[in-house]
């Protein structure tokens, strides 16, 4: 779809694994993600949430 990127696009895309970016959008916290079929598609223009379990780098 034109647009829109896969889990495993979106992981590599922000360097973690396809999992969490699943996790990322089950729990609604990638804005515009929505699940087809059995497969999340993200925007393209989406940006990597904040992770809370680590510390801001200063």
């Amino acid at each position: 779809m034109n647009g829109y990127i896969t889990a495993q696009e979106a992981a590599e895309k922000w360097g973690i694994t396809v999992r969490q970016v699943q996790l990322l959008c089950k729990n609604n916290r990638i804005e515009g993600a929505a699940m087809l079929s059995r497969i999340w598609i993200i925007p393209e223009n989406a940006k990597k949430p904040i992770d809370h379990r680590r510390k801001a780098e200063k």
